[in-house]
């Protein structure tokens, strides 16, 4: 079997030589599977997938033999131990040895690859005679287009995303993929030629259909890891949930017809490569809030009626045409890499140069990036009722289940302060003994499984924070079981500059509290935020909750409604293929699409504009504010009960957009800055963005008044618009 194995690889290389060529291999394909693009007829590439599935057919069936002999083997070990574990390593020596050879094999076929790539690009440039059009060229249209091609001859093997799309190190492939993947660069005309030529006919596309039955989706999970257990568990526990959700969305849309996608969901933070940190956490009180928004982003996603491939490992990712799931958010300032590397932006964590809205964040904390989140429980009103009647007046639980957060300095004041009007609950992880950081006066009942957590909070009156963790899930769950959640206030603000936890994190957001989005979105009766140093501010609070009647409450976007909406809208409407805008920075449009309101204070979208025409959001939700100095466009257009839109940058960053403002411009300059397009004072000068990735609603800076795109949003959705849907 060991000399067939080679035989087989061997032949197939001699194959690839004579009139094909192994490919890269494809996320999820086995070591013995090899993916034939082979450039002659069907023929050749029907022996080689003959060979292949032959080979395949051949490992399954040593594997079988072996399981069976190792079966005989363990029965006979009584007889004479000694040769049957020789046997056994023996065995299990082949097996090793093939698939070595098979991972050999592959790496050379990606090899080959690269190396026939390389061949058939230079017999073409040399047989047409085009190696001077590869040549950078200089189109004012692409400003960027030289510098991006240099930086892809420093970095085009930092990325095996390159290779995929056909890069190699020449500059053809540089100019190809710069200007047929990606925007940069102008199309090469003979390659526009030749690429409609050879176009293969499109696929039918496959429509999406709502699912109910989630069980395939648990098959699709996995097992064997403590937080893909804790995932699958929940995902079983909204089944209902979601289900129901699916019917509320399928009849708001009506007849409108879904295309399925073909989604690879790459779970980062399990990787055997990040170290899986969070697996052994999950049953001693370790965080949760990641495994909680990666279940349910599998289960709307699986419910839209999506195709779905699950990795946990490195070897099967592709980073080409990716969404990232990021907790903490990241600003365009530190996405460019350039940028940030110039002006002190860059950390770990950033300058990947991807759109800034391919990165997908727990809260609608920043509008640069998309809103992903995550869903609680909902109850109907008899439930709701149910938990009213339950209540204990006097029963706070506090948000902190590892022994770590209990040792905030001067906690025993202000605990001390609520133990004389409630009776204080924790849900503290322990082995044996005790946490000491744990006060005598409060009752600890150990880590609680979900369900029973959910219980707890459905008893108590208040559920309190100790100012860690922040942005956490569990005040949702808390204010949707009819607790009111108090925490403290952060003066100054928490952020990158002064506090550990934030450093490095590619956002330079200042948190004002441990939850910005209850303090801001919510709110009271069902937030307090209060200064825990201050005692009788403290006091005061306590007293007027206990008195407070509140019933459950949940945002409608973390609802299972409310998220499957979202994604819907995501999937359907965000292209970031397409080029970013719609004319390069300063260009004027035919007709301006601008007009300024009524009051003079803004601009205003002319309905029958046709500029923008097919953009989402819809461009007529556009109005446009120059902010005061110092103030960031997320906080001006919140000013106004609107939210940033960055997407509308493109449409502002002309000088046309400051005449209709009535703003004096002595002059306008064009540069790489992620507050621009701005007005600068003193001076009179208005500044245009070069650089679309540096587009951003975060920034500000008491120098320059931004101008600042804004649009409408949905009751109960910050991330859609009102005619997104």
């Amino acid at each position: 079997l060991f000399v067939l194995g080679i035989g087989f690889f061997s032949l197939c290389f001699l194959m690839t030589s004579l009139g094909g060529q192994f490919s890269a291999r494809r996320p999820g394909d086995s070591p013995f599977t090899i993916r034939t693009e082979v450039m002659g007829g069907p023929e050749s590439r029907g022996v080689l997938r003959k060979m292949s599935d032959l080979l395949e057919l051949m490992v399954k069936r040593m594997d079988t033999l072996a399981r069976l002999e190792n079966s005989s083997e363990l029965h006979r070990a009584a007889g004479d131990g000694h040769f049957a574990g020789e046997r056994l390593s023996a065995g299990t020596g082949l097996m090793e040895r093939i698939q070595a050879i098979a991972q050999n094999v592959s790496d050379i076929a990606v090899k080959v690859d690269q190396i026939l790539r390389h061949s058939l690009l230079l017999h073409s440039k040399v047989s047409e005679g085009r190696r001077d059009q590869c040549e950078a060229p200089s189109d004012p249209k692409f400003p960027d287009c030289s510098g991006k091609v240099e930086w892809m001859r420093a970095r085009w093997t930092s990325d095996p995303c390159y290779a995929f799309f056909g890069v190699d190190g020449t500059e053809c492939s540089f100019l190809i993929y710069l200007s047929e993947v990606e925007w940069f660069c102008p199309p090469l005309p003979w390659r526009n030629q030749t690429a409609t030529q050879r176009a293969p006919k499109p696929l039918p596309k496959v429509q999406a259909v709502f699912r109910s039955n989630l069980s395939h989706l648990l098959e699709l999970m996995g097992s064997g890891k403590e937080s893909l257990i804790f995932m699958k568990k929940r995902t079983k526990r909204f089944t209902a949930q979601w289900a129901l959700a699916a019917q509320r969305l399928a009849q708001k849309l009506g007849g409108v017809r879904r295309e399925q996608k073909q989604i690879l969901v790459h779970i980062g933070f399990l990787t055997e490569e990040s170290g899986d940190v969070f697996s052994p956490r999950v049953l001693k009180g370790g965080p949760l809030g990641e495994m909680v928004q990666w279940a349910d982003i599998l289960a709307a996603l699986y419910v839209l009626g999506h195709g779905l491939r699950i990795t946990v490992s490195l070897k099967e990712l592709q980073r080409c045409r990716i969404r990232v799931i990021d907790t903490f958010g990241t600003e365009p300032a530190y996405n460019h890499e350039e940028y940030a590397t110039l002006h002190g932006y860059r950390t770990n964590w950033g300058y990947w140069n991807l759109n800034p809205k391919q990165f997908m964040t727990m809260f609608p904390h920043t509008p640069d990036n998309s809103f992903m989140g995550f869903v609680s429980e909902e109850l109907n009103d008899t439930e709701k009722q149910l938990i009213k009647d339950g209540k204990a007046s006097n029963m706070a639980v506090v948000y902190g289940k590892e022994a770590s957060i209990w040792k905030l300095q001067g906690k025993e004041k202000f605990l001390s302060i609520l133990n004389k009007y409630m009776e204080i609950h924790g849900t503290v992880y322990y082995e044996s003994q005790r946490p000491p950081e744990v006060p005598a006066f409060v009752k600890n009942h150990g880590l609680l499984p979900q369900p029973e957590f959910q219980q707890l909070l459905r008893k108590a009156k208040l559920f309190i924070g100790f100012g860690f963790p922040y942005e956490g899930p569990a005040p949702l769950e808390a204010i949707a079981n009819g607790c009111v959640f108090l925490q403290s206030r952060f003066s100054p603000p928490h952020s990158s500059l002064n506090h550990e936890f934030f450093r490095g994190k590619p956002t330079s957001r200042e948190v004002f509290s441990q939850h910005p989005y209850a303090e801001n979105f919510i709110g009271k009766p069902h937030v307090w935020t209060v200064d825990y140093n201050n005692s009788e501010e403290f006091e005061a609070a306590i007293q007027a909750i206990m008195t407070t009647q509140v019933d459950p409450y949940l945002p409608y976007e973390y609802t299972c409604e409310g998220m499957l909406e979202r994604i819907h809208a995501y999937i359907q409407h965000q292209d970031f293929c397409a080029s970013p805008g719609p004319a390069p920075p300063g260009a004027r449009a035919p007709q301006s699409p601008f007009i300024l309101a009524p009051n003079a204070t803004h601009l205003e979208w002319i309905r029958n504009a046709s500029l923008a025409s097919g953009a989402w959001p819809p461009a007529h939700s556009l109005r446009a504010w120059l902010a005061t100095a110092g103030r960031a466009c997320t906080d001006a257009c919140l000013d106004h009960g609107l939210i940033c839109e960055p997407s509308f940058f493109p449409f502002l960053n002309s000088q046309d957009a400051f005449q209709k403002l009535q703003v004096p411009c002595d002059g306008i300059e064009s540069e790489m800055n992620h507050l621009y397009p701005a007005f600068a004072q003193p001076g009179q000068e208005c500044f245009l963005q070069k650089e679309p990735l540096l587009f951003s609603c975060a920034g500000s800076s008491t120098k320059y008044r931004r101008l600042c795109p804004c649009r409408d949003f949905r009751k109960g959705q910050v991330a859609l618009c009102q005619d997104c849907l």
